[in-house]
């Protein structure tokens, strides 16, 4: 087994910060990471905007969009392809989930309805989404009429949706699981079911079949709302919710400032270790429903984490990138 270990660095932000929130979403496209939805009040949307920062020279600003707007929402994702972000689901100021798949085309600043109503999944949010070079993957969340487990594919060229088979019975519904993309295939792991759940699972989209993957090693504590990303045949997680709390969306569980990896040919965990030189002043510490994406800084790939909520209940607004550092 790789050793794993790693660098926290806590970016400076410059100009007009979009301000603490929880339950939003962040894409990276190039230099630039693009946020949007999200809640500083519980349940009440902050905003439409698409605000913009960039990990070059640490500056906020905010896009100048057009076309077919999106109304607030929280609970929402948000992935890259290409230049072209895709913003699916949540749950609007009434509380009502969404199923609208929209576009956000980052050279014109244009958003474009791609599809809503019977067309696509069903409706939902705090569900998860994650992309390849060709595709949009949504799993997941919590539906209108409880908790869900399916997994749907949309096609960027064909602009198609595709639904895939049924996990199983044994892949419970759940709201915040950890969706990735990792050797060809799609992995759901952990999320809350009504309490955390520990087990992974994966998709093969040529053999159209799905199989529980039984890990070992150093297991993550059953969790969900944790930042999720997938490096080659490795998937990465930090923090997250291990104990929910008693007033549900409304107060602040026990969270988790810990990180894992996942390697998805041995289906074996290890955590990683945090080498940061600051005394820990660059650590996220304990958080849930923040805002992630992959992205690069000093030309290598990691993980950037926005925001989220704290064991206080207080929404953040600081930013972090974890650099991942293997050796054999």
């Amino acid at each position: 087994m790789a050793f794993f270990h790693g660098k926290w660095a806590k970016l400076e932000q410059k100009g007009t910060k979009p301000g603490a929130r929880s339950s939003h979403a962040v894409a990276v496209v190039g230099r630039k990471a693009y946020v949007f939805g999200g809640e500083y009040t519980p349940r009440v949307p902050v905003d439409n905007k698409i605000h913009v920062f960039d990990i070059e020279n640490l500056t906020w600003s905010i896009a100048d969009a057009t076309g077919d707007v999106p109304p607030p929402r929280v609970g929402v994702t948000m992935v890259a392809v290409g230049g072209t972000i895709y913003v699916f689901g949540g749950r609007d100021s009434d509380h009502n989930e969404l199923n609208e798949l929209y576009s956000f085309d980052t050279c014109t600043n244009k958003w474009t309805l791609i599809s809503s109503g019977d067309v696509g999944p069903p409706n939902r949010s705090y569900h998860s989404m994650t992309s390849d070079d060709q595709r949009v993957y949504v799993f997941g969340g919590c539906g209108v009429a409880g908790r869900l487990n399916d997994l749907w594919a949309f096609d960027v060229k064909d602009q198609k949706w595709v639904r895939f088979p049924s996990p199983g019975e044994n892949c419970r519904g759940r709201g915040g699981p950890g969706l990735a993309v990792s050797g060809g295939k799609i992995w759901v792991v952990y999320g809350f079911s009504g309490e955390e759940l520990d087990d992974v699972h994966c998709f093969d989209p040529v053999k159209e079949e799905w199989t529980q993957v039984e890990t070992t090693g150093d297991k993550p504590t059953p969790r969900s709302v944790f930042s999720t990303v997938g490096i080659g045949g490795y998937i990465f997680v930090y923090g997250g919710e291990v104990d929910p709390s008693d007033l549900g969306h409304l107060g602040a569980g026990k969270f988790a400032g810990d990180g894992y990896v996942l390697d998805t040919e041995k289906g074996e965990w290890k955590r990683w270790e945090d080498v940061s030189d600051s005394g820990g002043e660059d650590h996220p510490g304990p958080r849930g429903w923040c805002a992630f994406s992959d992205g690069r800084l000093d030309e290598k790939e990691g993980l950037l984490v926005y925001g989220g909520n704290s064991p206080s209940n207080d929404r953040l607004d600081d930013i972090f990138f974890f650099t991942p550092l293997i050796s054999v």
